[in-house]
């Protein structure tokens, strides 16, 4: 008798604890290896970057969603989903709204920033696709929107990102830069399609202080599968606009 019980409440623990742990984000996988990337990105950055850096901005982020799920008044902010939330950080209590910031803003720019590498890059481009030609509007040519990006991420100040980013309104493309884990989607109507990381952590194990070095060999891992099918989706969402 005393078995069944202690199954029952182990198996209402194990319950418990998958409940809990579907209302929390979990750090997403790598979609490779931490080798994957080298000689560009290497190993031993790749693993403390995703395991420690990564991992502490999702302890973060769930730290401060669990605060917002514990109050009535702020529960439906919890609901919302991390990208939604981060729009609506003027709502978030002010004792919480740091740490939604940067913990919320360090997961999200981390899961964009590793789905848009692969190892040994994949092809540019070219100037008859949506994206290339999306490219040439806004750039004049590739070439330019490299200068453009390297300009950005060079000369951010500290810590932060640079980005590649799609207006939802009119479809224009553009670079900027944010500081410390601040992200694009933070705006209403800004979709992100490809995002380099510029604290040292990201680079400095291999890189030191040649931050430049760090930023071309970007170039050489880049996913632009995935960064064409960001700036598709930032498309479709204006023609539907359209048709409403």
């Amino acid at each position: 008798e005393m078995a069944k019980i202690f199954a029952f409440v182990a198996l209402a623990l194990v319950c418990l604890s998958q409940g809990a742990t579907a209302q929390s984000l979990e750090l997403p996988a790598l979609p490779y290896k931490y080798d994957a990337l080298e000689p560009y990105f290497d190993e031993a950055t790749m693993k403390i970057h995703h395991l420690a850096h990564h991992q502490a901005y999702t302890n973060t982020i769930n730290q401060a969603l669990t605060a917002l799920r514990a109050d009535e008044a702020t529960k439906p902010l919890a609901k919302m989903g991390i990208d939604t939330l981060l729009k609506h950080l003027a709502e978030v209590p002010e004792a919480l709204r740091q740490s939604v910031r940067n913990g919320g803003g360090g997961f999200v720019n981390h899961d964009i920033f590793w789905k848009s590498l692969t190892p040994g890059g994949s092809p540019e481009p070219t100037a008859d696709s949506l994206l290339g030609a999306a490219i040439n509007t806004a750039f004049g040519s590739f070439l330019e929107l490299q200068n453009a990006f390297n300009e950005k991420a060079t000369k951010v100040f500290g810590s932060g990102w640079a980005w590649l980013v799609c207006d939802e309104m009119s479809g224009e493309l553009a670079v900027m830069a944010t500081p410390n884990q601040d992200t694009p989607m933070m705006a209403e109507s800004t979709a992100v399609l490809l995002g380099l990381d510029v604290w040292e952590h990201a680079y400095y194990l291999k890189y030191q202080n040649k931050r430049p070095d760090y930023v071309s060999a970007f170039w050489k891992v880049i996913n632009w599968e995935v960064v064409a099918q960001r700036h598709k989706a930032c498309i479709a969402k204006i023609n539907g606009k359209k048709e409403l």
